[in-house]
């Protein structure tokens, strides 16, 4: 997994790289490098889209099947699982996805945290070098990034990666700068996006229900209620949107605490990647909703 995530470093180092030396900005190439990565990977996304969306409509009809037989476990598992290979789809349908972004969030982490080994190519003898000229700490989990920045305070050229970014130094990390406020900008923004795109992706799995379609619901959560009060039936549904709105509340929490701790420029990395997958889903959302409307027709 280490030399699959490495390799995949050096290829994006490369490429930002290539986008640095016509922009001479570290900011804007993480920018374009972003759209790029996105560019390059829209296939995958596509089919990404179209697995989420087809999954949604096997939701809604499991929790019909959840109905029809939740006095029968056996037979409900037995429907669940011919329901699955009907639709030609797997109960993990998805993980396969979440592998692979998690294997590009790992590698563009290891880009951003070591700029000088993938992005300037430069050797560990030469790195090490430079970590005993500017006396950077052996603790540091950030040592060619500190190696930049010392660099820069003395003059020196011979690393000249421009870290600042509209007043913002991209090579700042929040933990280490409390006391400056211009740490709190990018992740806070990265937050609200997130937040955002969350509330737009739940908006877009949702079936548009009818007036009629809305009161059924309404009387069945109603029913459902009563049940549970009863003591007759679990808050299976319940607890999942509980469990959704936790999400919602814990994700961003948990991205701003890894960008409190990371350097400025992946925090930014991920604000554009948000807002452009964001923007990438809304498009894709309608113009296969589109498409199917058409073929409906």
């Amino acid at each position: 997994m280490g030399t699959i995530i490495s390799f995949l470093a050096g290829i994006f180092g490369y490429l930002l790289n290539f986008i640095y030396s016509y922009v001479n900005n570290y900011g804007i190439a993480i920018i374009l490098f972003t759209i790029a990565v996105q560019i390059i990977l829209l296939p995958f996304t596509i089919r990404q889209q179209k697995t989420m969306i087809k999954n949604n409509k096997i939701q809604a009809k499991v929790k019909e099947l959840q109905e029809k037989y939740k006095n029968d476990q056996v037979r409900l598992g037995q429907e669940t699982m011919d329901l699955y290979k009907r639709e030609k789809m797997s109960p993990c349908s998805g993980c396969f996805e979440s592998i692979i972004q998690l294997i590009l969030f790992i590698s563009i982490f290891y880009l951003v945290r070591q700029p000088l080994t993938y992005m300037e190519n430069m050797d560990k003898a030469k790195i090490d070098e430079y970590i005993n000229k500017y006396e950077i700490s052996q603790q540091s989990n950030y040592k060619e990034i500190d190696i930049i920045r010392e660099a820069r305070k003395a003059n020196d050229n011979t690393i000249s990666i421009e870290m600042d970014f509209l007043g913002i130094d991209l090579s700042n990390i929040p933990s280490r700068n409390w006391g400056n406020p211009t740490v709190y900008i990018i992740p806070g923004l990265y937050v609200i996006s997130s937040i955002i795109s969350m509330k737009i992706t739940t908006s877009a799995g949702k079936k548009k229900l009818s007036k009629e379609e809305k009161e059924e619901e309404e009387r069945k959560k109603r029913e459902k209620k009563a049940l549970i009060k009863a003591g007759e039936e679990e808050d299976d549904f319940d607890t999942a949107e509980a469990m959704n709105k936790q999400m919602m509340i814990m994700m961003p929490i948990m991205a701003v605490s890894v960008a409190a701790i990371a350097p400025l420029g992946l925090a930014l990395y991920w604000l554009v990647n948000n807002i452009t997958t964001t923007i990438q889903r809304i498009i894709l959302t309608k113009v296969m909703k589109s498409k199917e409307d058409g073929e409906n027709e």
